[in-house]
């Protein structure tokens, strides 16, 4: 038993060297959008292993023009918070070469801010070959095309190849993702073309992270709005990324994602690690959560369509200095069962960065993001006593704006220091009793990642 243990954790740390048909976790990843065409050589089936573990420290300063400050007695007063490090959140690879061309790929979250115990993020195989078909069509076919099948990150857009997830933020130059961020998994299928610099993407998934067979009851105030049917989602991708010269490359793409109505659709919402900026924006009372603070989910949880143009800069000033821009433009249109009406959800986020050292092991960089969303009217929790009448919000037009600056080295291609200063508010806000209301945050915080 004891053997067995070693052998397997030997596996997890000594297994470093980077996955031949899919994106490295390491910093050769960076900057790798849907996965290259390789072509290995295939000596039977085998399995590889690889991990990710993030511990970031965190000391933000929060405020808003909410009047009674104590969380205990008003559920939209801020949580007092303190300077500390932040839970760790740490993940799993396994991929498995099953064929020659086909690959098994399931990733677990060992621990997380939303899910403290192991859960599965997904599995799917990955055809870059199909040889259990012979046809010399589909083989040339298949020289450019890659498809994948099962429980997988949707490929809308560029930005989520760049974000942070759970345990490996090391393609992430900033210690968070988007204010709005879109990310999740579900069950489809997908096929990626790219043909000398010009790219595609189709796919169909179930619209769901988490598949639901029950029918969507439309005499419920909650899904009255709803057509009742769980519609799949359905996704394109069209651009262009080619290496022009030696020392600059161009990547421009346009993507969509639409569903009809799913009932339970997470696009804004799908992420199940959590966010590096703790403890802001958040009330301590029971139901409440650290997870995703500082984020923005727009709740368009029934139907949505959203439309994202993503544009990849990157030049070589001088040997050992590049640098690198990366800007999303996003427009979302959507609502939840219970809304006749769809309400607009606007985003706008652009990085520069400047990466230099031998192997671009050093960087700097800043990030502006802003977000501008329709807000439906709800009431909030009582503002000062259990026995207090709840306080209606109504409908407005939200604005946030974040400024991060940030600093990181990479100690080696498996091992990533970085530190970042924030700011962002919130406005547009009614001035009413709520968390909302004259909302800022801003402050230190930094991050040591390793990935493997």
């Amino acid at each position: 038993m004891k053997k067995s243990i070693f052998i397997v954790v030997a596996a997890l740390f000594l297994s470093s060297m980077a996955f031949a048909q899919l994106r490295p976790t390491d910093q050769t990843g960076i900057n790798v959008f849907e996965t290259p065409k390789t072509d290995i050589q295939f000596n039977g089936p085998k399995v590889e292993f690889g991990g990710a573990i993030s511990m970031p420290y965190i000391a933000l300063t929060q405020s808003n023009n909410v009047v009674n400050t104590n969380p205990a007695l008003n559920t939209q007063a801020l949580f007092k918070n303190t300077p500390n490090f932040g839970l760790s959140m740490a993940n799993l690879y396994i991929n498995s070469y099953l064929a020659d061309g086909i690959t098994l790929n399931v990733t677990l979250y060992l621990a997380s801010k939303h899910h403290n115990e192991t859960w599965v993020k997904g599995g799917y195989v990955q055809f870059d070959k199909i040889p259990f078909i012979k046809m010399d069509l589909l083989d040339d076919i298949m020289k450019y095309t890659t498809i994948k099948v099962g429980q997988m990150d949707v490929n809308y857009g560029d930005a989520h190849f760049r974000r942070s997830d759970g345990g490996n933020g090391i393609y992430n130059a900033f210690m968070d993702n988007y204010i709005m961020d879109e990310f999740a998994t579900e069950i489809g299928a997908e096929a990626d073309v790219n043909y000398n610099g010009i790219l595609g993407t189709v796919a169909v998934t179930d619209g769901e992270l988490n598949p639901n067979l029950a029918a969507v009851d439309t005499t419920q105030a909650s899904s009255k709005y709803s057509n009742g049917i769980r519609n799949p989602s359905f996704i394109a991708k069209l651009g262009f990324d080619k290496q022009i010269t030696d020392k600059f490359r161009a990547r421009l793409t346009g993507s969509v994602y639409t569903t009809a109505g799913s009932g339970s659709n997470t696009l804004f919402g799908g992420d199940r690690t959590g966010s590096n900026y703790s403890a802001v924006m958040y009330n301590a009372a029971p139901g409440t959560t650290t997870a995703f603070n500082g984020r923005y989910n727009p709740g368009l949880s029934d139907r949505v369509t959203t439309f994202m143009g993503n544009l990849f800069l990157k030049y070589k000033l001088t040997d050992g200095l590049a640098v690198e821009s990366f800007s999303t433009l996003e427009a979302a249109h959507g609502g939840s069962g219970a809304e006749a009406k769809d309400r607009n959800a606007n985003q706008f986020a652009s990085d520069l960065i400047f990466r230099f050292g031998n192997t671009e092991n050093f960087f700097l960089g800043a990030r502006y993001n802003t977000v501008s969303a329709d807000v439906a009217a709800a009431p909030t929790s009582a503002p000062s006593t259990s026995t207090t009448a709840l306080v209606s919000v109504p409908a407005y037009k939200l604005g946030i704006s974040r400024l991060a600056i940030s600093g990181g080295w990479y100690v080696t291609k498996n091992l990533l220091a970085k530190v970042e200063y924030v700011d962002q508010r919130y406005t547009g806000v009614p001035n009413v009793n709520y968390i909302l209301n004259g909302a800022q945050f801003h402050g230190l915080s930094a991050e040591a990642v390793i990935a493997f």
